[in-house]
């Protein structure tokens, strides 16, 4: 029989040792090399839409090219179509940090590259991922009933007690516990119940929730985002939700879900979930706290408050991938019955039939998320974890917190402007003062002053409405965000807002 080489076919070279010895080095050259030219770059990408098909070939080639060639070609065609999350003047959204500690564990999970569906696909996937979930429970200091490990959290391996999941996102997060509140509610009342369910949240929950709602078949008018205000820091109030719930109940329908937030997208609003979790108690609803954003902060003993009265909750979630170093994508789902997201997402199939499944003893991670297939998160977590321990992923938020407060005071302290909410964390939310005219509000003023802003490309920042305001956020959490570039932030801010202000003025006359 012939080799390949005998048929005319080139040896790729797919995975030998020594070739990705040398192409690995040639991209993690190239990628510190980016990282140490960031701030040479625009940080929101300047190009218009369809820039990239007149740069790049209709079809694809029928011939390898050399890794040379190829970063050469990102360089040139794909880095300028990038908005620079890891650049330390991005301070638009929430950030998605990094680390280097991440990028090796990221590293890792891309080489070894199993698919850890359940534990015979990978026992140490299975098992690492427990672990550390367990460990960022201690971390944030998770009641017991959230935790593996717990003497008196029953057996979570068959499903009875609390524990753990390291998913891609919140979005997946709040799908699968809402799918598994649904089933729970169904399954005593009746599948023909469905057109009964009321989902809750304010008006400043992440817009997942409403997109899980569509997921799991929630009526969309039974969707609840209930007002919030300046008064009361744009956070959900107790009686609010009480008075919803009672209406509902009064018109046939039945509360099934609660979305409490630590850290709103909008402005860092922190929902009281001591009383939002006796208003769910009460009217017998899912209580799902959403950490997304704040969660990570959590972990520093200072800021531990803000989960009080997680301990009521049915499930809760937060994204290592913002703040804790850890390279997209992470995000860590604990629930207190783990029954109920097994009964809601597993499926069998003949295929994935093996004994360690049969035994009951171990976590098959397939029933506890919505794909078959999953990655080796936990690899990552762990390393991130483990590079940097506790005390410096204290210290890196805290530098982010201290670096806010500087932002603020400066804010504060120039007359034309006015912080809209209480700072939460890093995130400082503010505007432009309104002057005379027709924009009563502002709005148009402030629109035009974040426009001018990101035009510069030397800064980026985004925006939120709330009580009909047009607000400006200034989220500082990028990994190598200094001083300095709040500083520098801050004088851009200053001299466009001159600039806006005497053309608006300017249009009044």
């Amino acid at each position: 029989m012939g080799s390949l080489q005998d048929h005319g076919e080139e040896r790729l070279g797919l995975l030998d040792a020594e070739e990705l010895r040398k192409q690995a080095r040639l991209v993690a050259d190239f990628i510190a090399d980016y990282y140490k030219a960031i701030e040479s770059y625009p940080v929101c990408s300047q190009v218009q839409p369809g820039y990239l098909s007149s740069r790049l070939p209709e079809t694809a080639p029928n011939k390898p090219a050399p890794l040379e060639a190829i970063l050469q070609d990102v360089k040139k065609h794909i880095l300028p179509g990038l908005t620079h999350w890891q650049s330390p003047s991005f301070f638009a959204y929430f950030q998605a940090n990094v680390s280097t500690g991440g990028f090796l564990g990221e590293m890792l999970c891309s080489g070894f590259n199993v698919v850890g569906f359940n534990w015979l696909a990978s026992p140490a996937a299975t098992e690492l991922e427990s672990l550390v979930m367990d460990w960022m429970g201690g971390m944030l200091n998770l009641p017991s009933s959230f935790r593996f490990n717990a003497s008196n959290n029953g057996d979570s391996k068959n499903g009875d007690g609390g524990g753990g999941v390291i998913l891609g996102s919140t979005c997946e997060a709040v799908v699968c516990t809402l799918v598994a509140a649904r089933d729970k509610v169904l399954s005593s009342m009746g599948y023909d119940s469905i057109t009964k369910l009321v989902v809750y949240g304010s008006d400043q929950t992440h817009s997942c929730l409403q997109k899980a709602c569509k997921i799991a078949g929630i009526n969309p008018n039974h969707y609840r985002p209930l007002a919030t205000s300046y008064k009361t820091g744009f956070a959900l109030l107790p009686d609010v939700a009480r008075r919803a719930m009672a209406s509902d109940v009064a018109a046939g329908l039945i509360p099934l879900f609660l979305c409490a937030t630590v850290g709103t997208t909008g402005v860092g609003a922190v929902d009281p979930l001591h009383g939002l979790a006796q208003v769910a108690k009460e009217y017998k609803a899912w209580l799902h706290v959403d950490a997304a954003y704040a969660g990570s902060a959590c972990i520093c003993p200072e800021f531990r408050s803000y989960l009080d009265g997680v301990e009521h909750a049915d499930s809760m979630s937060t994204n290592p991938h913002k703040w804790l170093l850890t390279n997209m994508d992470c995000c860590c789902l604990w629930v207190k019955h783990t029954s109920l997201l097994v009964n809601a997402l597993s499926t069998s199939a003949v295929f994935l039939d093996n004994p360690g499944t049969a035994s009951l003893e171990v976590i098959d991670y397939k029933d506890w998320q919505i794909a078959l297939s999953r990655r080796f998160r936990a690899i990552k977590l762990w390393l991130v974890i483990r590079s940097y321990g506790l005390n410096g992923l204290r210290e890196h938020v805290r530098r982010h917190v201290r670096l806010a407060m500087l932002f603020e005071k400066w804010v504060s302290t120039d007359e034309r402007f006015e912080i809209v909410a209480p700072r939460r964390l890093a995130l400082v939310c503010f505007r432009l003062k309104p002057g005379g005219g027709g924009d009563g509000e502002g709005s148009e003023l402030n629109r035009k002053l974040l426009e001018a802003i990101n035009s510069t490309g030397k800064v980026y920042m985004t925006h939120t409405v709330v009580d009909k305001m047009f607000v400006l956020r200034f989220a500082v959490g990028s990994t190598l965000t200094e001083e300095r570039h709040v500083r520098g932030a801050w004088s851009i801010i200053q001299e466009q807002s001159s600039v806006v202000a005497a053309g608006d003025a300017a249009s009044i006359a």
